[in-house]
């Protein structure tokens, strides 16, 4: 009796609807869930249990090539198994199961869910050849078991002493001991070679716990790229009256830019995210390089987001659910796939996507990465999906999920519960980004912990873990960096009164336990409340940045509602690559912009108000309205699109605090020895001329005339001769 079906065809299933057929069995008189046929599968553990007859043999998969594989026969086990990571190793076809069967222990104990078949395997024992079909699941020993159903129906004679196969029952004398035909053979297969296909088909769920296996498909990074439906919450672009309609310019394109061009279009097209436009308007669509030498296509929306009307749904508060996370006892934190690209353009609004290319004009029919509005779209989207759970159990910040709760089996069920409604609603994970079941998580700069949520400390590990400072000049970097924020601290002068001494150029400069006790405490207050303050999207953010020749430095803010100050938010500094050192001025600065966007995107790319970008660098004021760019910036700039900022100069001398950081990593100035222009076995001796004191005497005592200047003495005609 087979325990699974493979996934029915859409003609079969619209049949058996029809003619009220069990999904299952295909008869009629019952639906899928009361089938009789249907029944659990009962899998022993793969390590044998007392009551369960094992040996081990040696079988062959045969694609043309032999490939000898040890099998494990289990009498325990009522179905024949194969492990995932060795169908991937054959290239085997996988099907999934129309309803996943669950395997449990001889004792009813669950075990895990069972969601795909094997496609027909040729099977080879000495002279027995048979076809036969696996069930998958995950062994870190035993990647194939021959199970109860395949003994039933061999009934193989196994010498028990040997572990070998001796004979076969009557009924393979006439299908199993005879050749098969040319036709029944299945493709060739190469065990060490990948079927480059089935990732893509059948999703890696080696991150995923098994209980999460039966929605496998949530995972799929081939759906991940397919149309989504219209939603009510497909992205409208509104133009603000009386705009002009944005016309890019048409780029000329390379040889090899061509080929990525032909296939980034086609494969859209296949696809159903773009289609051949008749519109009047048209982004700029070129290609930038990326660090592996491939292309990565670049459409300009600049001019598009400048006219549109700005949503200013707001984002969710992360302190609103400080309250529900401190009796919350385990995490799983998701991310989720190609997010913006699983919203539709509002039906009638697509032909103001469109861009320019060499081949023709087209325009996108899912929401693109880079319009400014698309944060205020997702958001809402998925509230609404996560609507009867939101702040329960699940926090949703744009595609980043937080799903807590007070134990494990509670989260199990909670995690199904998101799960099941994202695959509903044709929203798709990434597995390899998410964590799940854990004690501790990072979500959003903040490490949320059993009863604690706390600021991530890489996020101000800029600040806290500066360097003791070896120099003079590396004390008056940070008292530069410090002087902004000395109005927080109270008593200030008098804490950092010994850091001041050693700015002093009198005397040696000494690093003294009292500069140490004054250095800590003030790093510690610099990263801690009241000074730094958490995020609020609804207040307008500040961004500074700086680079110097050896580094990087940024610091996010925002001016509190409370005492009108400026607040730190977060801190960023980073040492320089190699290559990095070898930017100019302006490119230096200009990725110190791009790495300050991408460390708080997630604050900065969602906020109510545009924030501003000061930097020390005023030809940057050009880069967000130049009509060329080279390959890196514009990279970054199609980074940057999706942000609503502006981009303004500040000199230097007010630009301190991230300079400081960005100078955590310049070495110390080596000290040049005095350099000796003539050396002293030529010098005889010193020369005197006592002038001053000939014109005193000369003098004979008497006061200086009135009018004459003071330290200066009037020489006489006498001593003109000197």
């Amino acid at each position: 009796m087979q325990l699974g079906r493979a996934r029915l065809s859409p003609e079969e299933r619209r049949r058996r609807q029809l003619e009220g057929r069990c999904y299952y069995c295909g008869e009629t008189g019952h639906l899928v869930a009361s089938c009789p046929t249907k029944k659990s599968l009962v899998v022993s553990h793969v390590t044998a249990s007392s009551s369960t007859v094992r040996t081990l043999t040696k079988v062959q998969v045969k694609h043309h090539n032999d490939t000898e594989l040890e099998a494990l026969i289990d009498s325990g086990a009522d179905e024949s198994l194969m492990d995932w990571g060795l169908a991937r190793k054959l290239g085997l076809k996988i099907e999934l199961l129309e309803r996943p069967v669950r395997a449990s222990s001889l004792n009813g104990m669950d075990l895990f869910l069972i969601t795909h078949i094997s496609e027909p395997v040729h099977l080879h024992v000495n002279d027995h050849k048979e076809l036969l079909r696996f069930y998958l699941f995950r062994s870190s020993s035993h990647f194939l078991v021959l199970g109860q159903s395949w003994l039933l129906n061999h009934n193989p004679h196994i010498d028990w002493r040997t572990g070998e196969i001796r004979g076969w029952g009557d009924s393979c004398t006439q299908t199993c001991l005879v050749p098969l035909s040319q036709d029944e053979l299945v493709t060739e297969v190469n065990l060490f070679s990948t079927n480059p296909t089935l990732e893509a088909e059948f999703p890696d769920l080696n991150t995923v716990p098994p209980c999460y296996h039966h929605l496998g498909q949530v995972f799929s990074k081939t759906k991940a790229l397919s149309l989504p439906p219209h939603r009510p919450s497909d992205c409208a672009i509104d133009l603000i009256p009386g705009s002009t309609i944005p016309k890019g310019r048409l780029y000329s394109v390379s040889g090899p830019e061509k080929e990525a061009m032909r296939e980034y279009i086609s494969a859209s097209l296949k696809a159903g995210l773009i289609r051949p436009s008749s519109s009047p308007a048209g982004a700029g669509f070129f290609f930038v390089g990326k660090k592996d030498d491939s292309l990565r296509p670049c459409i300009d929306y600049s001019p598009l987001n400048d006219i549109t009307i700005k949503n200013r749904y707001p984002l969710p508060l992360m302190s609103s659910v400080f309250d529900q996370l401190q009796q919350a006892k385990i995490f799983t934190k998701l991310d989720l796939r190609n997010a913006y690209h699983l919203v539709r353009i509002r039906e009638g609004d697509e032909w103001k996507t469109a861009f320019n290319t060499p081949s023709g004009h087209y325009e996108y029919r899912v929401m693109p990465f880079v319009l400014t509005n698309a944060p205020a779209v997702f958001q809402p989207m998925i509230n609404d999906v996560d609507k009867a759970i939101l702040d329960r159990f699940v926090y949703v910040y744009i595609d980043d999920i937080l799903i807590h709760s007070p134990d494990l089996d509670t989260h199990r069920n909670h995690v199904n519960q998101v799960l099941e409604r994202l695959l509903a609603n044709h929203l798709y994970v990434k597995a390899e980004k998410s964590l799940f079941h854990a004690d501790t998580v990072s979500f959003l700069d903040f490490i949320v912990a059993p009863g604690s949520v706390q600021m991530d400390p890489a996020k101000v590990s800029a600040v806290s873990e500066w360097p003791t400072p070896d120099s003079r000049k590396k004390v008056q970097q940070f008292f530069g960096f410090a002087n902004f924020y000395r109005w927080f601290v109270r008593g200030f002068s008098a804490i950092a009164a010994p850091l001041h001494a050693l700015t002093s150029p009198q005397g040696q400069f000494r690093w003294c336990p009292e500069a140490e006790k004054a250095f800590s405490p003030l790093k510690r207050r610099f990263t801690s409340a009241p000074i730094l303050t958490l995020p609020d999207p609804k207040r307008q953010f500040v961004v500074e940045v700086d680079a110097s020749n050896e580094g990087i430095g940024a610091v996010l803010s925002q001016r509190s509602d409370q005492d009108g100050k400026v607040h730190p938010c977060a801190f960023l500094s980073r040492r320089l690559s190699k290559a990095e050192r070898n930017y100019d001025v302006g490119n230096r600065e200009l990725l110190a912009v791009k790495l300050a966007l991408e460390e708080w995107r997630h604050w900065l790319e969602g906020a109510d108000l545009p924030f501003i970008v000061w930097t020390e660098h005023r030809n940057l004021e050009y880069i967000r309205k130049a009509k060329r760019l080279n390959s890196r910036q514009a990279r970054w700039a199609l980074f940057s699109n999706r942000f609503s900022f502006s981009l303004s100069y500040r000199p230097g001398s007010r630009n301190v605090k991230p300079d400081a950081l960005s100078r955590l990593f310049d070495p110390e100035p080596e000290a040049k020895e005095p350099e000796t222009i003539l050396p002293l076995t030529r010098v005889v001796g010193a020369v005197t001329w006592p002038i001053e004191t000939e014109v005193k005497r000369a003098n004979g005592g008497a006061p200086a005339p009135s009018g004459c200047p003071a330290n200066v003495c009037l020489s006489p005609s006498s001593c003109a001769h000197r």
